[in-house]
């Protein structure tokens, strides 16, 4: 795990984020801790993907698959 850096978010929606998992082409995989304590891993996609239909499509899959 990597530091975040003073660039990165502390926190991201109720999460609290703790470092850097990993980068890529879609952005980055944060470690962050839930409210109630949970490590969770919290993706940061670049901006310039946001208005990616396909992109969008493809993210809405991996998100139905990790559940």
């Amino acid at each position: 795990m990597e530091a975040i850096g003073p660039s990165g978010p502390e926190r991201v929606g109720p999460y609290r984020v703790l470092g850097v998992l990993g980068e890529g082409g879609m952005g980055r995989v944060l470690l962050a801790a839930a409210p109630d304590g949970r490590l969770v891993a919290v993706k940061q996609v670049h901006a310039r993907l946001a208005d990616d239909d396909d992109f969008r499509a493809r993210f809405r899959r991996e998100v139905a698959a990790s559940q």
